[in-house]
Order: C-alpha cells, then sequence, then structure tokens
C-alpha cells in the first residue's frame, strides 16, 4: 500500500487537529466579511495577558436546526475579523447536548448549508476542495515541525514558494480538483520536489511562437537547453521530419497524460506533436502550480505551463491568446519602465517580463466558442524573466506572501524582519510602504496603469533585512490601464493593444478610475496589509491606528512630490471612504458555483468594506 507510513505520521498526529481548527476559524472570519455568516453579539470576554487585545467580543451564529456556534473575535480594519485560537463551541440544540469545542469545518459547512443558501450539489463538490485543502496543510503544519532552529529568511528565493500557505483569504486555497494523493506529492510547491520537464516538438502549422524583438526562437532554446537543443532536433531528423518546421517547448507532465495523449492523440499519431523526452534542469513549482522556477540555474527563465486543475476560482490554463500575446504586453509595460527616470532609477524597480510564448490550438475545441474554457487553455507554455539576474549580491529576494505568513518557529516573518534590522517597527514599515507603495503609485497616477499587487506577484528585495526596492511579476495577465487618455499612456500604449481583432478577448483590459483602485485596495490593502498589520500589532504592540496612518502618509508623501497629478488624486481617489467587497468564498459557493462557461468566472462583489485610510486616519 503506497504512502501507509505518510499518512500514519501525518495524520496520526495533532497536525490534522490543528489544520482543521485553524480552516474552521478562517471560515469564520472570511464568511462573517463577505456576509455570507450574520453573527450576533453576545458579551465582552476579558483576554488573557499575552494576548493582543484587551477584550473579545463573543458572537453567536444560530443555524437551521437548532444548531448554533460561538465564538470569539476582535473586529478589524477592513470589515475583516480576527477569530480567537480555540474559542469556538457547536450546540446542537434540538438534541439537547451540552456546548462542546469545535474544531470540524466540514461538520460546520454541512451544518451552514441551508444557511448560507448554497445547493447541496455545489456544497458537496466543494468539500472535496476542503478535504484536499486540509490534507495539504496537514502537510505543511508536519513540514515545519522541528525546525524552529530555521527561518524562512534565510531559502533561496525558489525554495519560499514552497513554504507559503496559500492565499490568505480563499479558505479552500489548495483545492487542486484533479490532484490524486500521488499527484499532490509530485506537483504541489509544498512538497518540494525538484523535477525535470518534459519537452514536445510542434509543428508549425499548429504552433504559434512569439517573442520580444531581438530574441529568436533558436537562441531562446539554446538557452534555455543547451546540448540537449541539439539532441532533440536530430530526435526529429532521425524519426525524419525537419526539425526546422517544428517549435520546441515543455509540457507539464500531468497534463501530458491527463490531458494531451487523449485529447491530441490525432497531432500525435499525424506528427504535427511530437514527444522529445526530459529537459536538461530540475525546476521547483510555484504557488500557482503551473508555473516552474528553474534550481538547476536560477537565472534562466521561470516556465508557465496549463494544467487543466481547478484551484480557487479557475483552471490552470493558459488563454492562447494571452500566450501569444504576452511579449508584446512585455514590451509595453517595460518600455514604461525604461523611460521614467523616477522608476528606473529612484525605485529601481524590476519588471520580469514574459519575454516568449507558445500557443497550440485544439483543432476541433477552437470550432466550438462556447466550449468551457478550459479546453481552450489546454496546451501552450509562456516564458517569464528571473528575478535572480537582477538582484546583486548583497541583496535577498522574497515573495511579499512570506512577510505575513510565520516563520517555522510560529513568529510572523515581518517580526523577524523588523527585529533582525535592528530597526524600530515605525521605522521599518516607513521604509517597507515606500518601496513597495511608491513605484506603484507612480505607475497608477502618471500612466494610469496598474498591476495585481498581491503576494505572489510581488518580490521584496532585501538588504541587510530591509526592504529597498521590488519585482513585480505575472503582470502581463492582470495588468490594466485607465479608461482615459492620459498623454503619458498613450505615448506608449501599442494601438493594437487597445483594439485589437486578432484576440476575442481583452489582453489589456482598461477600467474607470474606482477599478484601478480596487485592484490596489482588494489586492494589497486587502490582501498583504491587514496580514502585515496583525502582525506587527501582535508582536510589536504596534497599533491599527497607527499602521494604516503610515499607509496614508506614504501616499500623501508621494503626492507632494509630484503635485502636478492633483487632479488625478481626486480621480484616482484611494481615500474614499468605502470600497466595494468582491467576495472570493461567496464566488463558489452562491454566484457561479461549478458552472462550465467559455470564459473565466469574474469575482463579483457584496456590498461594501470601509476604508482604512479614511476610518484610522
Amino acid at each position: 500500500m503506497e504512502y501507509s507510513a505518510t499518512v500514519r505520521s501525518t495524520f496520526g498526529t495533532d497536525y490534522w487537529k490543528r489544520a482543521n481548527e485553524a480552516m474552521l476559524r478562517k471560515i469564520f472570519a472570511e464568511f462573517t466579511r463577505e456576509g455570507l455568516l450574520t453573527p450576533t453579539e453576545i458579551r465582552t470576554v476579558p483576554a488573557e495577558s499575552d494576548e493582543p487585545t484587551e477584550e473579545w467580543i463573543r458572537y453567536v451564529i444560530r443555524l437551521t436546526d437548532g444548531i448554533e456556534y460561538q465564538f470569539d473575535a476582535h473586529q478589524r480594519a477592513l470589515g475583516t475579523y480576527r477569530v480567537r485560537r480555540a474559542s469556538i463551541i457547536r450546540r446542537d440544540g434540538l438534541a439537547g447536548t451540552e456546548p462542546e469545542p469545535a474544531d470540524d469545518p466540514i461538520q460546520f459547512l454541512v451544518d451552514a448549508q441551508a444557511y448560507l443558501g448554497t445547493s447541496q450539489t455545489t456544497l458537496a463538490r466543494l468539500l472535496r476542495e476542503y478535504y484536499n485543502t486540509l490534507v495539504a496543510d496537514t502537510h505543511v503544519r508536519a513540514s515545519k515541525d522541528n525546525r524552529e532552529h530555521e527561518s524562512i529568511l534565510d531559502l533561496p528565493y525558489a525554495m519560499v514558494e514552497g513554504e507559503l500557505e496559500g492565499h490568505p483569504k480563499y479558505t479552500y486555497n489548495k483545492g487542486r480538483v484533479g490532484f490524486d494523493y500521488d499527484d499532490y506529492h509530485k506537483y504541489a510547491p509544498e512538497t518540494k520536489r525538484k523535477r525535470t520537464l518534459s519537452w514536445v516538438a510542434a509543428h508549425e502549422n499548429r504552433a504559434t511562437f512569439t517573442s520580444v524583438a531581438g530574441i529568436s526562437q533558436r537562441e531562446l532554446l539554446e538557452n534555455e537547453l543547451g546540448d540537449q537543443y541539439q539532441a532533440f532536433r536530430s530526435r526529429l531528423s532521425s524519426d525524419g521530419l525537419d526539425p526546422d518546421d517544428y517549435v520546441l517547448f515543455p509540457v507539464h507532465d500531468w497534463q501530458w497524460t491527463d490531458s494531451v495523449i487523449q485529447l491530441f492523440a490525432g497531432d500525435i499519431a499525424d506528427d504535427l506533436l511530437v514527444p522529445l523526452g526530459e529537459g536538461p534542469d530540475t525546476y521547483l513549482p510555484q504557488q500557482s502550480i503551473r508555473t516552474f522556477s528553474n534550481v538547476s540555474a536560477p537565472e534562466k527563465k521561470h516556465v508557465k505551463l496549463p494544467i487543466r486543475v481547478l484551484n480557487t476560482n479557475v483552471y490552470r490554463g493558459i488563454l492562447g491568446e494571452q500566450a501569444e500575446a504576452a511579449p508584446q504586453v512585455t514590451e509595453f509595460v517595460q518600455s514604461i519602465l525604461d523611460d521614467d527616470p523616477y522608476l528606473r532609477t529612484n525605485c529601481n524597480l524590476v519588471l520580469p517580463g514574459e519575454i516568449a510564448g507558445v500557443n497550440y490550438e485544439h483543432p476541433k475545441f477552437s470550432q466550438l466558442e462556447d466550449a468551457p474554457y478550459q479546453l481552450h487553455e489546454l496546451l501552450g507554455c509562456v516564458w517569464r524573466e528571473s528575478v535572480t539576474p537582477s538582484v546583486d549580491s548583497s541583496e535577498s529576494p522574497i515573495a511579499l506572501a512570506a512577510v505575513y505568513e510565520d516563520d517555522f518557529d510560529g513568529t510572523p516573518v515581518v517580526a523577524k524582519l523588523v527585529d533582525r534590522s535592528g530597526m524600530t517597527p515605525e521605522t521599518w514599515l516607513t521604509e517597507f510602504l515606500e518601496t513597495l507603495l511608491n513605484p506603484i503609485l507612480h505607475c497608477l497616477y502618471r500612466y494610469g496603469l496598474v498591476f495585481m499587487p498581491h503576494g505572489t506577484n510581488v518580490v521584496l528585495i532585501l538588504e541587510d533585512d530591509v526592504p529597498t526596492r521590488i519585482a513585480i511579476t505575472d503582470f502581463v495577465d492582470e495588468v490594466a490601464v485607465i479608461d482615459r487618455d492620459f498623454p503619458e499612456l498613450i505615448e506608449k500604449f501599442p494601438e493594437e493593444l487597445r483594439d485589437d481583432d486578432r484576440y476575442t478577448h481583452s489582453i489589456v483590459k482598461r477600467k474607470p478610475p474606482i477599478l484601478l483602485c480596487h485592484r490596489i485596495v482588494g489586492t494589497l490593502f486587502d490582501g498583504v496589509f491587514r496580514f502585515v498589520s496583525d502582525a506587527l500589532e501582535r508582536t510589536h504592540g504596534l497599533t491599527e491606528a497607527a499602521f494604516w496612518q503610515h499607509v496614508r502618509d506614504t501616499i500623501e508623501n508621494y503626492h507632494k512630490k509630484f503635485p502636478r497629478y492633483e487632479d488625478r488624486y481626486e480621480a484616482i481617489d484611494l481615500f474614499r471612504p468605502r470600497f466595494r467587497n468582491y467576495c472570493l468564498n461567496r464566488n463558489r459557493l452562491l454566484d457561479h458555483g461549478y458552472t462550465n462557461t467559455n470564459t473565466r468566472p469574474k469575482v463579483r462583489h457584496h456590498g461594501t468594506f470601509p476604508n482604512p485610510l479614511a476610518e484610522f486616519t
């Protein structure tokens, strides 16, 4: 029986219980924030001396059939909640049972099905994602055990991805529908299993290769494959095929056996798609599970490969149009950096671009415009620049998401950075916010251009544990520009990216000012800052009010540096009192479920939340 020893050693301890209790607290916090739960205050509860608040509020949620849950929580900025550890209790009123400690998130979801208003069919399918997440979370806890003398901060950049705990707001953030337990061990980032990539050759009648100016297909592949490039070409020649007629690219091994062999069998039979074997380098998967970092040669490209696995909100494929357009979007965004002295010199911003891509359309699904979108995202590749060549020997890059997570000894990483730097929390926070916000604000106000700066898209570059600059990665799919004609934008924005009939889907999206604000508030304020603030309050006593005042001060200081954009500060207003609440968990439970459509599901909003820049300042 495979994995019997692993299963017993991992699940036969308290790791499983700890993972369940943490997930249940997260469900209560995020569901309440999204309006899925409406708890009622009962009373105040005194806090222990080592807790980061003077008192807690005891809440009750009364479900159908007489079941109720109680928990202690403290309301925080952005309409969020910090739920107290080991405070959740369950009582079955109809059965007349006494309240008992609750640490079973699956049972809570079953109890709350009618209350939540989700269908039993949707919930049953979603429970699989929760179970998968719990299994992964249990392994994460087991892997961190007995490593209290180590630190995430001392790991190589590519290794940090395997220590992250996933999206901070999705409660089923490792659902990975499509992976079995064996696949989990092979391909999940937290298992940290290094692997080579398998390569295929695609006939140029089927595959489209695009790249930035100055990089040919041959140059790229020789750099990535070394001597193996000629070996692959020789293999094609020995099969009677002309290697000059083919485009070479890697394919995810899971995708190869799950989708490519079965769905592209005709092309394989006709030598339009030829398996070549393994490449020479080893890689580690990133949090997205479809992108790989080269650990044999970290300066080489990251590789993004489609994989028909459902994780969080979407299948992790690659839209062919985006693969083809990626180099042009990269050239557009990098041209802004190259020609802007403030971004290039003052901020020393790094923008690792997607410099080449391959799109291989399925010959039959491509004729069905309304086929589920994941069937249009089956085969292709994108090569993205690594941040490593841009980092000096005195610098340490780390994913922004790592900053708000706990280190192996349970201490928040941000707290360790503050302590190791020798700075006061306020001084370190000032450096952190200026480093992070100034380039983002400059792109927003000068060019009307905004990224999605969430925890895994931003690399924080440290020197002596102090943030000095950032890199923004994976921007091609998510960059958006204002729907107004800022002269600085129009000068750079290629006409074909503005209105290009080649693409059914918008590649560079044009958005009104309020939606540009939402991209920063929703991903950075709500997805990063709220967790950093919580960690600094728990460890260093830095209050929420002080934290958000620092954020506002940083933005206002930028405004003072560039007074000529005053009218834009009013139009793109990050200080407005409230913002829409885009609800990630509600989207699956109530809005979209598991409906198959020809486009990726949009995250909908429900209600609003208070802007801490207006609330605390």
